[in-house]
């Protein structure tokens, strides 16, 4: 079903407790679900290359289940009992799917972004106590077969090592000529090497041992590879079974297809695409390795809508950029909605993408801690743009401030720490280690999010800012200590501030500000390089460096980074203003209560113009009284 309104909400959830509701208890309920009520409906398909008429692979919701029984009778002839860890470091491919869920019915299954660096691999691995590790073999254009060897090489408690060879998926003369150029992998580890597809094919369609008999820990998502040892949070059947059944009673049905260009170790694309999909039955498609990052996938994503008579479409803010930026050359008639998460989405490029499209965008919140979905604006109702929308069904939002006699309660529109009860939420055991999860919880069942927004009169959710300071890149969390530690290395700097700086296409870009020790000589440039070398993490590498005489700092000596993102929101707004010829700029950046920075602009240039400009960037702007420069 739609819905349109908080009262559509309440009318799901007064239906009746979640506790009492029908749904399965663990994977291989829910597996096989699907394929009871949907079998011979097309479920997964993957396409390698991104050209509306190249080759794809359908599993239909039958295929995908014998599969992933299989895969789930391998890993246990591996030695994976219900507590042992499957983890997978691939691109999308449907073999990441039958991972996933294989591996959660067999043991627990841990995704890892493939963009970490290979210490940071090894650190998940042996956090987990992996004991198979799923991953690619060579393949051109990727080093991922070598970066899993190295972190293999680190992590002596994985025993086996499966090989996916995207080979199969090419058709003549590419896959002639990949065995050609395949890159050789030196690997110096000892675990036992296999082929995941052969193996795969040896095994039982029938499941080979006992379910589980009542819900456990089935899988693990780390959290944003930022410094050292990223956390790893725990998901149990019922919060994954929960997300999967939002979907499909609030979004989808089996008629429906959803195209979903987004990595299979995020949980957005796992828990709340790919579990909706198996709930209700719905058709999902993965476009390209890489997803959106896949070569001519934004050139030919409107072709692919009309291709795969796609009706949602899955995306992010930094996606619905770059999409605006090519033409609407297909039919896509058969789209009803596109789901956007992971961070804020400017207003006018809400604005440009229905102009555009006809189609209205869903924004949406969730996060890892709590298996992902939080809230999301009504695909049929009021949409409120810049805000999250409204907790889903079952899922209880409280805004707290922490006050002397303990937390209580905002009011309307009043900003505090956004806080979290839901069937998705592990209270007590969200991470792995005990030592994170102290002061993590308010009312014992609440989890304190660490992002700062405020409910308002209607029931909708905003967020405001980040109590923890992440700076996110494209829905990528990147933590501003690492970039401190390695700029507070170099002799000459004293002081550092790292902060997200405003980005069209991104949402944010590290940057930093550094006040150098008395007698302390450095150029930006210089920092720059300095800091390259020491934060491994590619994402988290500051874009722009600023040496200040002094930075702005609390009555405790702390770096009071409000001011900083001032400055940074000026700087950026007033070069792309000067870029565009316009007569206008930013005169100073205020905090309003509700809507967090604004830009007060000052010119003769019209509304329009500036909009045109500065629409693009998720800090909003409004126009300026006349204030003397």
């Amino acid at each position: 079903m739609s819905f349109a309104s908080k009262a559509d909400r309440d009318a799901v959830e007064n239906e009746m407790p979640w506790a009492e509701r029908d749904v399965p208890k663990t994977m291989y309920e829910f597996i096989n679900s699907v394929a009871k009520r949907h079998g011979q409906r097309p479920g997964v398909s993957f396409q390698i290359t991104s050209g509306p008429k190249d080759n794809a692979e359908t599993l239909s919701w039958q295929e995908f289940r014998d599969k992933s029984i299989q895969a789930a009778n391998m890993f246990r002839r591996l030695g994976v009992g219900e507590t042992d860890v499957v983890a997978y470091l691939l691109p999308i491919c449907n073999e990441a799917a039958l991972v996933l869920i294989g591996g959660s019915i067999s043991g627990i299954a841990n995704p890892i972004n493939p963009m970490l660096e290979p210490d940071q691999v090894a650190a998940i691995l042996r956090e987990t106590n992996a004991k198979v590790l799923v991953t690619l073999r060579g393949f051109p254009k990727t080093d991922l077969a070598q970066l899993a060897a190295d972190a293999v090489a680190q992590a002596p408690n994985v025993e086996t090592v499966l090989e996916v060879d995207l080979n199969r998926y090419l058709t003549p003369p590419k896959s002639w000529i990949v065995p050609l150029v395949r890159p050789k992998v030196v690997a110096t580890h000892s675990a036992n090497m296999m082929d995941f597809n052969a193996e795969l094919a040896r095994q039982n369609r029938v499941i080979d041992f006992a379910d589980a008999t009542e819900d456990r820990v089935a899988a693990y998502f780390h959290t944003g590879g930022t410094t050292g040892m990223p956390k790893v949070a725990q998901h149990k059947y019922s919060g994954i079974v929960y997300n999967g059944w939002l979907g499909d009673r609030m979004l989808f049905n089996s008629e429906d297809t959803v195209i979903c260009p987004l990595p299979l170790f995020h949980v957005f694309a796992c828990h709340v695409i790919l579990m909706a999909m198996i709930s209700s039955g719905a058709h999902v498609v993965f476009p390209t390795p890489q997803g959106y990052r896949g070569e001519g996938v934004f050139d030919n994503f409107w072709k692919l809508i009309e291709r795969w008579n796609v009706s949602f479409m899955i995306t992010v803010p930094t996606a619905i950029s770059a999409l605006m930026q090519r033409p609407l050359d297909a039919d896509i008639s058969t789209l009803k909605t596109a789901f956007s998460g992971s961070s804020p989405l400017p207003v006018e490029l809400f604005k440009r993408f229905e102009k555009a499209t006809g189609i209205e965008i869903v924004e949406g919140y969730g996060l890892t801690e709590v298996t992902c979905l939080v809230s999301c604006n009504p695909d049929q109702g009021l949409k409120k743009v810049g805000s999250v929308g409204i907790p889903l069904p079952h899922t209880n939002v409280k805004v707290l401030l922490d006050m002397p006699n303990g937390p209580e309660e905002c009011a309307a529109n009043e900003i505090g720490e956004i806080c979290v009860e839901s069937p998705g939420v592990f209270a007590g055991n969200t991470y792995t280690e005990t030592e994170k999860n102290k002061d993590l919880y308010y009312f014992d069942t609440y989890l304190r999010t660490g992002d700062l927004g405020r409910m308002d009169e209607d029931g909708y959710l905003w967020i405001t800012g980040r109590a923890k300071d992440l700076i996110i890149r494209g829905g990528h969390n990147i933590d501003p200590a690492q970039i401190e530690e390695a700029l507070a290395g170099h002799e000459a700097v004293g002081f550092v501030g790292a902060i997200g700086q405003p980005d069209v296409h991104a949402g944010e870009i590290p940057c930093a500000y550094v006040e150098l020790v008395a007698g302390g000589s450095v150029t930006p440039e210089a920092l720059i390089a300095f800091a390259n070398e020491r934060v491994t993490e590619r994402a988290a590498q500051p874009k722009y460096i600023e040496i200040l005489a002094e930075l702005p700092k609390t009555a405790v000596g702390k770096v009071f980074k409000p001011a900083l993102r001032k400055s940074a929101i000026t700087r950026v707004y007033n070069a792309a203003l000067v870029e565009a010829g316009l007569d206008a700029h930013v005169q100073k950046v205020v905090e309003d209560k509700q809507r967090g920075l604004v830009a007060q602009v000052f010119g003769s240039a019209d509304n329009a113009a500036i909009t045109g400009v500065l629409g693009g960037f998720t800090r909003p702007w409004e126009r300026s009284a006349w204030i003397a420069d």
